[in-house]
């Protein structure tokens, strides 16, 4: 089992990465204090696998242990659904001692840390993601929020869990679409951050594809611990951590048009880091031949490297400017310059936004 920490001064955490872990009562004592009332937060897909042996594994350390099932799908991370679990919980006279568990991918991670640092002004929760997206990125760093109509995660708050437990040997139930999504998160990492990382990558993009263990475990760790770092660096995104918005703001307009669901987050991503790259071409930032080699891996792994042909620069631009990373009416995109860094990028003139969208 892989160890790492998120330094945040007395609201630091563990991350546990291995095989089985689910089983490992030793691992969530260290969240769960004996005696607690806890309430295991899943889906209608995850719970059905899971819950049972995870809710069996807390209610071994003396805890009261419930399950509340939500829909799955990423056209419910609203404030309906986040209202739903407030109901839940002031139905059930759960006290500010309550530990919320979110057993699921990253739209049950987001909604359920949303909750918890809603529920009278903030519980406890701890994360159990059962995607690979959701494993290597989302359920790490606090951020948690839900969907607007008009712009995804626009609504929500940064709110640390007390730990994340990530058994990848729950990958194998995954279906190909969501572990090719969760790849484009962690090429994103070897694009910003790790150029040797991305090379590794390269050279056994098929051994994840195949959910071999050790590569898994390697891919998982590498990715915890560069976000981990980013974090402990920059909590609250005002500097350095906002890199690991990478093909975000292009993704993000991509879910937001085609409706929530349709495109899944990671292949949105996918498609918004290759405009992303393109747009740095256009701009002198990196070589061609970096661009084609960020294509080429993420076309390897099975993933989309265009955007939606409905879609037009209109559409783009509308979704765009209300990123959460637009500052006094200033455009600001996450841009790469090499395989291994990138930079932000501020007012990149339209015509060029224009000329990489393509209409």
């Amino acid at each position: 089992m892989e160890r790492i920490n998120v330094n945040l001064d007395d609201r630091s955490y563990p991350i546990s990465i291995g095989a089985e872990l689910f089983d490992n009562s030793a691992l969530f004592a260290s969240a769960i204090s004996a005696g607690k009332r806890v309430v295991v937060v899943s889906n209608d897909t995850v719970a059905p696998l899971y819950a049972d042996q995870v809710m069996a594994t807390i209610s071994s350390l003396s805890c009261q242990v419930a399950l509340l099932s939500l829909p799955d799908g990423e056209q419910y991370k609203t404030l309906d659904t986040f209202n739903h679990i407030m109901t839940f919980l002031l139905e059930g006279n759960y006290g500010r001692d309550v530990i919320l568990v979110a057993l699921g991918g990253g739209v049950i991670g987001d909604i359920v840390g949303f909750a918890a640092a809603s529920y009278q002004r903030g519980v406890d929760f701890i994360q159990v993601p059962t995607t690979l997206l959701a494993q290597v990125d989302s359920s790490v760093g606090g951020k948690t929020a839900v969907n607007h109509r008009l712009g995804k995660n626009m609504i929500g708050a940064f709110y640390q869990p007390k730990a994340v437990i990530i058994d990848n040997h729950c990958l194998h139930t995954l279906p190909q679409r969501e572990l090719a999504a969760g790849l484009a998160e962690i090429i994103k990492y070897g694009i910003i951050a790790d150029h040797d990382f991305f090379v590794w990558l390269e050279n056994n993009i098929e051994r994840l594809q195949a959910l071999d263990n050790e590569a898994l475990c390697y891919a998982i760790s590498r990715c915890c611990q560069i976000k981990a770092d980013v974090v402990a660096a920059d909590e609250k995104e005002s500097g350095v951590r906002v890199l690991l918005n990478l093909g975000h703001t292009f993704g993000h307009a991509i879910e937001a048009e085609m409706g929530y669901g349709n495109w899944l987050h990671g292949e949105a991503v996918s498609a918004g880091t290759v405009l992303a790259a393109q747009t740095a071409a256009k701009q002198g930032l990196i070589s061609d031949a970096d661009v084609m080699r960020i294509i080429a891996l993420h076309q390897r792994a099975n993933l989309p490297v265009v955007a939606p042909d409905t879609m037009f620069f209109d559409d783009f631009i509308k979704h765009m400017m209300r990123d959460k990373k637009v500052l006094s009416g200033q455009l600001r995109l996450v841009l790469p310059t090499s395989i291994g860094s990138a930079e932000v990028v501020a007012d990149v003139p339209f015509d060029v936004l224009q000329d990489v969208i393509g209409h």
